[in-house]
C-alpha cells in the first residue's frame, strides 16, 4: 500500500506541470555568461483551440501552436514529456538582420504605382547573455519533451556555432554528442577579402545511447566509379582496401558534410516567399534518419513550416510552434496545400527500417489544429504597461472615471488585458460598469444614434469582440473601434480591423468587398481607389457550421502564387452559422461570422 501510495505521488507530480523539477544538469563542461540563471522548473501554460483542418488519422491531430515557445514547451509538457521522437529547430542565428519579406499584389488594377513592399517578419538582434540564456531555456524543455530514444537537430551558422555546442553538452551531455553536420550550399557571393561563407552547422544530438539511426533510409550514389573499383580489388587512395569493404548496391550513407542538397531558393516551386526557410530535401535526410512513420516530430521555430510539410509527406506525426504569426498563417496555408495533395492522390513512399527491411507508407497525418497559448507576455507590470500605453497614445486621463482609462479623440477607452489577448469573457467589467441611466437619456432623445463611442485598445483579440459588445447591450446603439497594438521596441502604433462586406445570395456567399486596412496603410491607397479586392487577399477559408469555438473550414481556398480566390461559394443545405476568415497579403486575418 505504501508503494503504490509512493507511485501515486510520483504520477500526480508528473502530471502537475508546476511541482515537476527537471533532471540536474550533469554534463560538463559548462558555459558561463552574464545573468545565467538556473532553469529548474515552469508553469503550465492554458492553450486555446481556434481552427481545425482535416480529420484525426488512427486518433492523432497534428498540433500548430501560435505563441511563445517557451510557453508553449511549458503547455506541452503535461502531455508529451519524452514522448516526442525527432526534434529539429533552427533557432535565430544573431545575425544582426531584421528579416522582411517582399509582399507583391496579385493583379494590375488598384490605382496605386506601389505594387510591392518588403514587410518585416522579425528581428534577429539580440545580446550576447540574453540569447543565450533564451536558448539555455528552450534546450532545457527541449529535453524534457524528448523521448529516451530520440534525437535533436540544432541548426545554427558561424556565429554562435561554438555557443551551442557548450550548451548541448551541459544539458545533453557530451557523451551524447552523435555528429556536426556541416551542409554546405553554392550561390554567388561578392568576394572581398575573407573566404566566402557557404555552410550552416547542424548539431545532431541524442538523449541517451539507445537511440534509433535509420541508415538504410538515406542511402545515396557512390561517386561515380566506386562500385567498379571495388568489384576491381583496387587499392583505393590513402591506403584504403576496397577489398574489405563491402559496397551497399543502394549507395552510401551521407558523410558528417553535405555538398549535394541545396538552398529552397534552388528548388523550382519550393520557396514560400519567408525568410531563412530551409529546403524540404534538408529535413526529408533529417526525418528519415532519426524517424519512422507514426513518430512524433516537433520544431518550436517552425517558421514556414518546412519540418511540418516534410513530416505530413513521410507519414509522421508533427506538433509546431512560433511566436511570429506570418509564420502560423504560412504554415497553415502551406500544410493545406499538402494535406490537398495526400489526401486527392496517396504518395508512394518507402521506409527501411534499422533491420534493412522496405515497407511501404500507409498512413498519412494529415490532419492539423491550430492553438493560440493565451498567456502572450506583452509587459511584465500591468499597472506600468497602461501608464506607458496612455503617454505613448495620447489619451486623456479620467482621474475619476472607474470604468475608462481616458478619452482620446471624442472616444472613451478602454485598456484591455496587457499581458494577453483579449477575449469576451474581459467584456464583463464594462457591460456591468456601464452607465445605463445615461444611455436611457440619450436612446430617448436621439433613438436611431449611438448612445457611446468607445475604444478598445487590446494586445490582440478575438474576433467580433465589438459586435459581442454591441449585442450585450442591446438595444442601445454603440460606436465602437477595437486596435490592437503591435510592440517594436519603443514604437508604438495603431493596428486597425480590416473590413469586409460579404452578403448571401441566391444560396451562395459572396464577398462583394474586402478592405485590409493595415495593408492598404502601408500602399497608402484609399479604400475607394480599390478596385479588385481580390488582389489583396493570400486565402478565404469558410466554415458553414460554425460552433462558437473552433473554426472548422469546409472551404479553403488558397491560390497558386499570380491566381485569385473566387470569392463566391456555394452554401451547403444543412448550412447553420458561417464563418468567414479572410487573410491578407500581410497574413493578418478578418473573421466574420454570418446568419444563414
Amino acid at each position: 500500500m505504501a508503494q503504490d501510495k509512493l507511485d501515486l505521488d510520483i504520477q500526480k507530480k508528473l502530471d502537475t506541470v508546476e511541482e515537476y523539477k527537471f533532471e540536474p544538469i550533469k554534463g560538463y563542461p559548462m558555459l558561463h555568461w552574464k545573468g545565467k540563471r538556473p532553469f529548474t522548473s515552469t508553469q503550465y501554460y492554458p492553450a486555446q483551440q481556434k481552427e481545425n483542418y482535416g480529420e484525426e488519422v488512427n486518433g492523432w491531430m497534428n498540433k500548430i501552436f501560435w505563441g511563445d515557445n517557451l510557453q508553449v514547451m511549458s503547455h506541452l509538457l503535461k502531455e508529451y514529456r519524452g514522448k516526442v521522437d525527432l526534434i529539429y529547430i533552427d533557432p535565430p542565428f544573431d545575425s544582426k538582420a531584421d528579416y522582411k519579406r517582399k509582399i507583391e499584389l496579385k493583379g494590375k488594377k488598384i490605382e496605386n504605382n506601389r505594387t510591392s513592399f518588403e514587410e518585416k517578419q522579425y528581428t534577429d538582434i539580440w545580446t550576447n547573455d540574453s540569447y543565450l540564456q533564451f536558448i539555455y531555456e528552450r534546450v532545457i524543455l527541449l529535453k524534457e519533451l524528448l523521448s529516451d530514444k530520440g534525437t535533436i537537430y540544432v541548426h545554427a551558422d558561424y556565429r554562435k556555432i561554438h555557443y551551442l555546442q557548450l550548451i548541448m553538452d551541459e544539458i545533453f551531455g557530451a557523451s551524447n554528442f552523435r555528429n556536426e553536420i556541416i551542409w554546405c550550399y553554392t550561390g554567388a557571393s561578392n568576394v572581398g577579402s575573407d573566404f566566402p561563407k557557404k555552410h550552416d552547422n547542424i548539431l545532431r544530438y541524442s538523449k541517451t545511447g539507445n537511440y534509433v539511426f535509420f541508415k538504410d533510409s538515406i542511402r545515396i550514389p557512390y561517386a561515380e566509379g566506386s562500385l567498379d573499383r571495388a568489384n576491381r580489388n583496387v587499392i583505393g587512395t590513402g591506403g584504403m582496401n576496397f577489398e574489405s569493404i563491402e559496397l551497399n548496391a543502394n549507395g552510401k550513407v551521407p558523410e558528417d558534410f553535405w555538398v549535394d542538397i541545396q538552398r529552397a531558393a534552388r528548388y523550382p516551386g519550393e520557396k514560400t516567399g519567408y525568410p531563412t526557410q530551409k529546403s524540404k530535401k534538408l529535413l526529408e535526410r533529417i526525418l528519415k534518419a532519426s524517424s519512422k512513420p507514426g513518430d512524433i516530430v516537433f520544431d518550436c521555430f517552425m517558421g514556414s513550416g518546412t519540418t511540418q510539410a516534410v513530416a505530413m509527406e513521410l507519414g509522421r506525426k508533427f506538433i509546431g510552434a512560433d511566436i511570429n504569426l506570418g509564420a502560423i498563417e504560412t504554415t497553415t496555408k502551406r500544410l493545406n496545400i499538402s494535406r490537398e495533395k495526400i489526401t486527392s492522390k496517396v504518395p508512394d513512399v518507402d521506409f527501411t527500417n534499422e533491420d534493412g527491411e522496405t515497407e511501404k507508407i500507409k498512413d498519412f497525418y494529415t490532419g492539423f489544429s491550430v492553438y493560440n497559448v493565451n498567456n502572450y507576455d506583452v509587459f511584465r507590470n500591468p499597472v506600468q504597461a497602461k501608464e506607458i500605453l496612455k503617454q505613448a497614445l495620447e489619451i486623456q486621463p479620467l482621474p475619476n472615471n472607474t470604468i475608462y482609462d481616458g478619452e482620446k479623440d471624442g472616444r472613451m477607452v478602454k485598456i484591455m488585458p496587457v499581458n494577453r489577448i483579449a477575449t469576451r469573457a474581459d467584456l464583463n467589467e464594462l457591460i456591468s460598469g456601464f452607465n445605463y441611466k445615461s444611455f436611457q437619456k440619450k436612446f430617448e432623445k436621439q433613438p436611431n444614434k449611438p448612445v457611446e463611442n468607445l475604444l478598445l485598445v487590446c494586445m490582440g483579440h478575438e474576433p467580433d469582440l465589438a459586435a459581442t459588445l454591441q449585442k450585450e447591450i442591446h438595444p442601445y446603439k454603440i460606436d465602437v473601434e477595437v486596435v490592437d497594438i503591435l510592440r517594436d521596441k519603443s514604437n508604438l502604433e495603431f493596428k486597425r480591423d480590416s473590413e469586409a462586406e460579404i452578403v448571401v445570395e441566391d444560396n451562395k456567399l459572396v464577398i462583394k468587398q474586402f478592405y485590409p486596412m493595415n495593408l492598404l496603410q502601408k500602399l497608402s491607397i484609399m479604400k475607394e481607389n480599390v478596385e479588385d479586392w481580390k488582389e489583396l487577399v493570400e486565402s478565404i477559408k469558410v466554415d458553414f457550421n460554425y460552433d462558437d469555438a473552433v473554426f472548422e473550414p469546409s472551404v479553403v481556398d488558397i491560390p497558386e502564387k499570380e491566381e485569385m480566390v473566387i470569392g463566391e461559394y456555394d452554401i451547403p443545405e444543412n448550412a447553420g452559422t458561417i464563418r468567414v476568415k479572410i487573410t491578407d497579403l500581410l497574413s493578418e486575418s478578418l473573421e466574420i461570422s454570418i446568419d444563414n
